[in-house]
């Protein structure tokens, strides 16, 4: 891959991620998974260290993906690609926005465009549960014990646990990232 395809694979990706970092993983997945740069157990590693450095998960992980394909310069390419595009609308629609916000036909493109980065977001936290939790391999059982048999029980407790601490006791996420990564040593 040249430095010039990558960096425009993520200003694609920067251009049409709108929702966050959480939205921009089925576009990062579909580019580099599914395009054959990296492997899937790769790219779920990528996210995991994406999402306990500090930062944008976004950001965090283009930098790994552009290193990962091309060295230091390609993570800095990769960096610069998938922020451009949002730097620059911002700048224009934060020009646009004090004009027209109050605007019927604007406030419908912004509820359609919330709808949207939810769905995105929701997209990728399936991604991350299934990967995390679901093993694909149900060894032939039927029923309930087909479902059973494709969860990693461990991975599922703990999902559970720490996302009902979190909910119960907000702390900063740094904390249950760490808290997690000790578990999965003792327990997974």
């Amino acid at each position: 891959m040249t430095l010039y395809v990558l960096f425009f694979m993520f200003v694609q990706i920067g251009l049409f991620t709108i929702g966050g970092g959480l939205a921009t993983l089925p576009l990062l997945k579909e580019a580099a998974v599914d395009g054959g740069f990296l492997s899937l157990g790769e790219f779920i590693d990528m996210v995991a260290i994406s999402q306990s450095t500090p930062g944008p998960i976004g950001v965090n992980l283009a930098t790994i993906v552009g290193y990962r394909l091309e060295g230091i310069l390609g993570g800095v390419i990769a960096t610069v690609g998938i922020i451009a595009p949002s730097l620059l609308i911002s700048m224009v629609i934060a020009r646009w926005m004090r004009n027209y916000a109050d605007h019927p036909t604007v406030q419908s493109i912004m509820t359609g465009i919330r709808a949207c980065a939810l769905g995105l977001i929701a997209s990728a936290a399936w991604f991350i549960l299934r990967e995390a939790v679901f093993t694909g391999d149900s060894g032939g059982a039927t029923g309930l014990e087909w479902l059973v048999a494709l969860t990693d029980i461990r991975a599922l407790v703990l999902f559970v646990l720490m996302g009902a601490v979190y909910v119960f006791k907000p702390a900063w996420p740094v904390v249950y990232i760490v808290v997690g990564g000790v578990l999965g040593v003792l327990f997974l």
